[in-house]
């Protein structure tokens, strides 16, 4: 059901790790090893990935090598988004590769790669295409981003919404299928590379999406997803009974599960951004959902979450 775990979401983008709590990312090293130690302890064959980094910056996975990070993964991740948010040009994807092929002898994931629609459905069209001949063989994995768009009445996760301009509004736009589920040119040329191409589609909190993606991702050939099991949300009312559902519904691909978010009340800071105020709390969901969803005896989907409260 899982393939691999993967630890945080972008963690050198100030979107989804507070640079102002922890500017050298010590705390994010603590934790990330603590995470990665505890998932290995459930069931050690499951590849522990380092959370996707967005900007690709060489000196941030030194700076985890230097901290020991690297030492307890066994892959790391790159996001990157050349025709939206990126200062670098498409063409440049094999560099970028090599760049952080430089200061690691891991393998590196692409684990997002997307074009928006924003400007030109065709542009995405085109995007799409020119991604699948820049990277295939290039990396073990690739996920596109995403499947949907992002449903204009919910939030993009990035902390400075509005004031970001179009690049914020970017975000809604950045699926194979529009909001109302209709398709754009770039899902048939999707299906022209499946399955080396993978997908990444978060779910959000009992997304109603969830069924019809399944369904999508299968006609288009996905073998492989990137998702995640959000921390924060752990803490919703009948959040265990909603994990189960959307694992249950993944469990015909090879899935990377993505580890991610503070609670608002274990963090430094009352946001999804912050460290946690204890990083073994963190380290003790990765496990406890691994325990779960890739644990090395039967399924576990009956036993009670082990977190903090």
């Amino acid at each position: 059901m899982i393939e691999a775990a993967m630890i945080w979401n972008e963690p050198n983008n100030k979107s989804h790790w507070d640079p102002s709590l922890d500017p050298d990312w010590g705390l994010f090293a603590r934790m990330a090893i603590a995470a990665a130690d505890a998932i290995a302890a459930q069931n050690d064959k499951v590849p522990r990935v380092l959370g996707g980094i967005s900007p690709i910056d060489p000196k941030f996975i030194e700076n985890m090598k230097g901290r020991g990070v690297l030492q307890h993964v066994d892959a790391v991740a790159v996001h990157g988004f050349p025709l939206d948010w990126n200062l670098w040009q498409i063409e440049e994807w094999p560099a970028k590769i090599e760049e952080i092929g430089a200061v690691t002898d891991l393998p590196i994931w692409v684990s997002e790669v997307g074009v928006s629609s924003f400007g030109s459905e065709e542009v995405q069209d085109w995007g799409l295409r020119r991604t699948a001949k820049l990277l295939i063989g290039k990396t073990p994995r690739i996920h596109w981003y995403s499947l949907y768009d992002l449903p204009r009445a919910w939030e993009a996760t990035t902390r400075h919404r509005e004031a970001e301009g179009s690049s914020y509004y970017r975000h809604f736009y950045m699926g194979l299928l529009r909001e109302d589920g209709k398709p754009k040119p770039a899902l048939e040329r999707f299906a022209e590379f499946a399955p080396q191409l993978g997908l990444c589609q978060w779910f959000h909190y009992e997304d109603h999406r969830l069924d019809e993606a399944v369904a999508w991702m299968k006609r288009l050939g996905v073998t492989y997803l990137r998702t995640g099991l959000s921390w924060a949300d752990s803490f919703r009312p009948n959040a265990l009974a909603w994990f189960d559902r959307q694992m249950r519904a993944l469990e015909d691909f090879q899935v990377t599960v993505t580890f991610c978010f503070t609670p608002e009340h274990r963090g430094l800071a009352p946001h999804h951004t912050s460290p946690p105020r204890a990083p073994e709390e963190f380290a003790n969901f990765c496990a406890s959902m691994i325990r779960r969803y890739a644990g090395v005896a039967a399924s576990r989907m009956a036993e009670p979450l082990a977190v903090a409260s």
